[in-house]
């Protein structure tokens, strides 16, 4: 049978948890080691299921992967073997997409198939597209299927309609690569962006602007190899603070940027959560009960939408009415239903969520929808008075390194099984 996770609530967590590498960052990170034929080390990969998608399809096309003793991953292309993506790895995980704008820079042709992931809402990938064609290829659909030739990229001004982050990571790495100088207007600021721009600087690559929504990309005729290390998950951060909060306990989460995080812990001030932050780590105090507050999901360094969930979750316990407003993506809401089945009282229209919160969680068994959505309904099967079943959590797999260990040892009461 699939895996589920079995909690038992009720019990407050405490100690220290330490947060693993970003999901977000390492996928486009293995994704760059496509630009060089040079080694690329990644010195702390996170052992995720889409990270070994993302290695899967590099070794698919041409790359040899290996991992050393200290658990670092050791990634060589000498030669693109092909340049196809196809639809049976690309359809279970969205970030592969990000292996055509390094295609087309090294090879100067790609073929993927459109991408998958999470069924949160239509993902286009059109900002990449027309980022392509200004710096030189020309597109086509095929067959769902993206087709792109050129036979060298030139640097150009791109200016996307909207904030993209896959889209800025894919538009990068093909400008890392191309003849000149790119610069991107309307670039995503997120923590992930400016991680890949540090390891692209490394590969040789001039990047300034990172961090901004003004990039200028000044390409190499020759990229190399590189060492990197991935900064911390904010989002697995993000999570791990709620979950202390949410269960009232007195945890620290290590490890982490808060610098990263700084919309998301504002907002579980406003909720009444206890905060101390340090350098690398951040000690949650749980209030008795949270504080009703609102919360709009917007690019960073806006509250991210990747925590909506999570949060959602904590102020479905909180004494007064809470709004969540959605402005990323149209179809967040998933995990509202199952919450209710715990015993939630929150109300969607559209891109709203009106949550009227209750004194506690009822265990129930509930079913992950997607990645964050099952974060969520782990936050709450901690919180809640019961037991609570939480099926799918190959889910939770693609983004959470043992998140049932870390949270067992800060006390939870859970546990993976199959029967």
């Amino acid at each position: 049978m699939p895996a589920r996770l079995e909690i038992e609530g009720g019990v407050p967590l405490s100690g220290t948890v330490t947060v693993s590498a970003a999901k977000n960052a390492t996928l486009p990170a293995l994704a760059a080691a496509l630009l060089t034929s040079q080694p690329l080390v990644i010195e702390n990969p996170p052992a995720l299921a889409d990270v070994a998608t993302m290695t899967r399809l590099l070794a698919r096309l041409g790359a040899v992967v290996s991992r050393d003793t200290n658990g670092a991953t050791r990634v060589q292309v000498e030669q693109v073997a092909s340049s196809e993506a196809p639809y049976e790895l690309v359809s279970t995980m969205r970030a592969s997409v990000l292996v055509l704008g390094p295609l087309l820079a090294r090879t100067g042709v790609a073929r993927v198939a459109l991408p998958g992931g999470c069924a949160i809402g239509v993902r286009p990938i059109d900002q990449h597209l027309k980022g392509f064609r200004k710096l030189g290829a020309e597109i086509s659909i095929v067959n769902g299927y993206v087709e792109a030739r050129a036979s060298r990229l030139k640097g150009a001004r791109i200016t996307t309609d909207l904030v993209t982050v896959t889209g800025t990571e894919n538009l990068m790495m093909a400008a890392a690569g191309a003849e000149g100088t790119t610069v991107i207007e309307n670039a995503a600021r997120e923590p992930e962006v400016a991680d890949l721009a540090r390891l692209l600087g490394t590969m040789g690559a001039r990047i300034e602007g990172a961090g901004t929504a003004r990039m200028v990309i000044e390409g190499a005729p020759e990229l190399g190899g590189a060492r990197h290390r991935v900064i911390p998950d904010r989002i697995e951060a993000g999570t791990l603070i709620v979950a202390g909060a949410i269960t009232g306990g007195d945890l620290t989460v290590a490890g982490l940027a808060p610098e990263h995080l700084s919309a998301v812990l504002a907002k579980l001030e406003e909720c009444g959560v206890g905060l101390e932050v340090g350098a690398d780590r951040v000690r949650v105090r749980g209030p008795a009960r949270p504080r009703a507050a609102d919360v709009i999901t917007s690019p960073f360094p806006g509250f991210p939408t990747d925590m909506q969930a999570q949060v959602m979750t904590l102020l479905g316990l909180a004494n007064g009415q809470s709004r969540v407003t959605e402005t990323i993506f149209e179809n967040r809401f998933m995990h509202v239903a199952e919450l209710a089945r715990m015993g939630a009282r929150i109300e969607t229209d559209g891109a709203t969520a009106v949550i009227r919160g209750v004194p506690e969680y009822q265990g129930a068994p509930v079913m992950a929808s997607d990645l964050r959505a099952s974060a969520a309904l782990v936050l709450a099967g901690l919180a809640a008075r019961g037991r609570t079943s939480v099926s799918r959590v190959y889910h939770l797999d693609r983004g959470y390194e043992r998140l049932e260990l870390k949270l067992a040892g800060a006390g939870a009461r859970i546990a993976r099984t199959s029967a």
